[in-house]
């Protein structure tokens, strides 16, 4: 096995998740970088892997520090692999800036894949997944939770959160008044015995929890707008004015059109009707 950075995924429920690849890089690994070291060594333990090995705490608060000395070991030809708590290191952990270091210092990188639970929430939720965005963990303020949606609520996506069962009530209150009757899921213990995907508005899904108290680790998505959201309060006739400065005709209505996905033949003659009028 090469020497290097191993960016490994552990399970996020299930232990049988666990790739043969990942185990083989566990067991050989020297070093092992992770957010913290006694859930990492009791995974170690329920795996039945050997734990005679160097465990290093990798979090936000001392991944510059960490990261030096990380890179020096692979350059010195140790194995070092880095986990999570659960699921898929990098995603909304710590672990990005030691993979960029890793980079410029010309050591390599290996990604091992496996669990992610953004993936295996999309998947079960019956949302569009042809495009989606991941934002990350909500907010813990209220006004920053209100900027995050009020960000993100026209984009023409997927949005996926990750959430906390004890703040998830909060969440889908705020999620109401920005994303009004737009369907809703959130995913909860997933891969686990009481893994379930509830599907609903987010008053649908207030009610749900007020009858069965939140529980777990969650993931809320939020589909895409209704086509007719996309393009509420657009004026029309000005974007093609400020377009038409700069560009021809043409360009100008290919370029609204692809934006806003409008008919063109609509867009075109209200393009040809401003110009007969200038």
């Amino acid at each position: 096995m090469k020497n290097g950075i191993y960016i490994v995924a552990t399970p996020i429920g299930n232990l049988k998740d666990i790739s043969e690849r990942a185990k083989e890089v566990l067991c050989t690994a020297e070093i092992i970088a992770c957010e913290d070291t006694r859930v990492a060594r009791k995974l170690f333990s329920l795996l039945g892997l050997p734990a005679h090995k160097e465990f290093i705490r990798l979090e936000d608060h001392n991944e510059a520090e960490q990261t030096e000395m990380l890179v020096s070991e692979a350059q010195k030809g140790k194995i070092i692999a880095q986990i999570s708590d659960a699921g898929s290191p990098l995603i909304s952990d710590p672990g990005y800036k030691l993979v960029r270091r890793c980079r410029e210092a010309g050591v390599d990188v290996f990604a091992i894949p496996g669990a992610c639970a953004l993936i295996c929430a999309l998947q079960l939720s019956g949302l569009p997944t042809n495009s989606f965005m991941f934002a990350g963990f909500i907010p813990n303020k209220e006004k920053a939770r209100k900027d995050l949606f009020n960000k993100l609520k026209d984009i023409d996506t997927t949005l996926i959160f990750y959430e906390t069962a004890n703040r998830i009530v909060k969440s889908l209150a705020v999620a109401a008044e920005f994303f009004g009757d737009r369907e809703l899921a959130v995913a909860r213990e997933i891969t686990k015995v009481y893994e379930e995907c509830v599907n609903g508005t987010a008053q649908e899904l207030l009610a749900h929890f007020a009858a069965k108290e939140p529980k777990g680790e969650m993931v809320l998505m939020v589909s895409p707008p209704p086509e007719d959201i996309k393009t509420a309060g657009l004026d029309i006739e000005e974007l093609l004015k400020e377009q038409m400065k700069k560009e021809s005709l043409k360009t100008a209505v290919k370029n609204i059109v692809e934006a806003y996905g409008l008919n063109k033949n609509e867009v075109y003659n209200l393009a040809l009707k401003l110009k007969n009028n200038e």
